[in-house]
């Protein structure tokens, strides 16, 4: 640890990588358990005593060693043994420890040269983000809580001036634009997900500087990404980032400035060619995206809930969504009636010949009705909102929800939908009426026009007023059962130059993450 936290100087390099490689190595007997340890010989060591005074200090550097994205320097230059002084025990250590480095920057005998140098270009940040996610995660002590996690939780940023002392133990400074700029160019693995994750939802100074920022659209872009190559994502990775959605709807001022920021051809998004959409609709697409992904292929509540919750979130700040956005957000509501369609006639058929009293249990598909209301009933929610709180801002919306008023006929008359149709009614008679005066045949522009005016027309008092959707995220209780197998996974896959005997893994499945 004191070598850790003395500073980095290129001849160093190889040295921290192996002892921040050590210390994942003395920490990995959690692999072979399959329960979640609480305590542990290096455990106790890391956490008390000598090493407690040094826990800020590890985690910064652990930090700026992420933030520096350093790559790793040639074997050759790794190490220069010093021809003049330096003593015998100087070049006996240099020499074994060039020896060392050079199996690992050339890949070992068993691979090609250079190999995993090539495939890993950035060891020392890699492996320091993964010994910081170890540590910040290792569960609380009986008699002291975790000083890592404390340590993550309350770092400022070097450009806070207060001057009032912080309460919390082992608070220290750093740079958050840094931080923040290494977060955002990084975003493409696991860890990097789990570490904005971790700050978001743990440091209030972290989340705050990033609500603040005016260039958001950087760190958003690339969790879009994540969630819209979602078929080729592992289901944690899809887990943080739609979560880290979540944290960042939670807050209104993020939820306005995302319908500010306009972006031009996304190249990843490839189901239609957007040439011009701002940010809040784009964000609205792949979350739409994700939801139909759940509903057909894994239907994971978990997951489709918490999309919802994103969205919903949102909805009272709707700004002038993308034509696709909105014809988007109604199809979903059609689509969902249809599967409800579909799985209510094959319930039907299943009861039938059984008789009123029979018990068994049903399919999977059949039990899937209750999930695909919950999801109709939350989408005329969140349509709801949005015209409730800002009608006059989304045309597109409006025109959307008119082509298919036919589709909304068919909520009426349903029982969980009766409540919330109320206002969607309102809507859909007030602008039917205002179409059918214009005339008939009307082009799109018209059309168009008359929505507009329409919106400025309607008298907010005849809709009615319904709480405020708000969702917050909470962590489940013991999350430690999903993080400390979760992180690991990453260390026993990601992890530069480790090989344990997969055979002996007990705290996960060789097929999780």
């Amino acid at each position: 640890l004191q070598m850790l936290t003395d500073g980095l100087e290129d001849i160093t390099y190889n040295i921290l990588f192996e002892a921040v490689t050590t210390l994942l190595v003395l920490l990995s007997y959690q692999l072979f358990h399959k329960e979640v340890l609480r305590e542990g010989l290096i455990y106790g060591y890391l956490t008390r005593g000598r090493c407690l005074s040094l826990t800020s200090r590890l985690v910064k550097t652990l930090l700026y060693n992420f933030i520096r994205q350093e790559k790793c320097p040639a074997a050759t230059h790794v190490l220069q043994t010093q021809s003049d002084g330096g003593g015998l025990l100087y070049g006996l250590a240099s020499g074994v420890a060039s020896g060392l480095w050079s199996v690992f920057t050339l890949g070992g005998v068993s691979s090609r040269p250079g190999a995993e140098q090539d495939q890993n270009p950035l060891p020392l940040s890699n492996q320091s983000l993964l010994l910081l996610l170890v540590l910040a995660n290792l569960t609380d002590g009986a008699d002291c809580p975790n000083p890592y996690r404390q340590a993550v939780t309350c770092f400022k940023n070097t450009q806070d001036s207060s001057s009032l002392p912080s309460p919390q133990p082992h608070t220290f400074q750093i740079n958050f634009n840094s931080l923040y700029t290494a977060l955002y160019e990084q975003q493409k693995s696991d860890q990097v997900t789990l570490l904005l994750y971790t700050l978001l939802h743990q440091n209030s100074n972290m989340r705050t500087y990033i609500l603040s920022r005016t260039d958001m659209e950087n760190l958003v872009l690339p969790i879009l990404e994540i969630l819209y190559h979602v078929e080729e994502r592992n289901s944690h990775h899809v887990y943080m980032a739609l979560i880290i959605l979540l944290i960042l709807t939670e807050d209104d001022t993020f939820n306005r400035s995302i319908h500010e920021v306009m972006l031009k051809n996304i190249s990843w998004y490839t189901e239609r060619v957007l040439t011009e959409i701002s940010l809040g609709s784009l964000l609205i697409l792949v979350v739409i995206r994700t939801i139909q992904f759940n509903m057909t292929r894994t239907r994971d509540k978990y997951l489709h809930t918490n999309c919802l919750a994103a969205l919903a979130n949102m909805s009272a700040q709707f700004r002038n969504l993308h034509q696709y956005a909105a014809q988007r957000i109604i199809r979903l509501v059609n689509q969902q009636l249809k599967h409800n369609k579909v799985l209510e006639q094959a319930t039907q058929s299943l009861h039938g010949p059984l008789g009123a009293d029979d018990r068994t249990v049903l399919p999977d598909y059949a039990q899937d009705l209750n999930v695909i209301e919950e999801v109709i009933r939350m989408m005329l929610e969140i349509i709801n909102s949005c015209l409730s709180n800002s009608l006059h801002h989304n045309p597109n919306l409006l025109y959307a929800l008119l082509y298919k008023r036919e589709l909304f006929e068919q909520f009426r008359s349903h029982p969980s939908f009766q409540d919330i149709m109320q206002n969607l009614d309102t809507v859909i008679g007030f602008f039917s009426q205002r179409l059918e005066q214009a005339g008939s045949d009307l082009s799109v522009e018209r059309v168009q026009e008359v929505i507009k005016k329409g919106a400025a027309a309607l008298p907010k008092e005849r809709l009615k007023k319904f709480p405020e959707l708000k969702f917050k995220y909470v962590e489940e209780e013991q999350p430690e059962d999903f993080f400390i197998p979760y992180v690991w996974s990453l260390v026993f896959n990601s992890g530069v130059g480790l090989c344990w005997n997969s055979q002996g893994i007990e705290l996960f499945s060789m097929d999780s993450p």
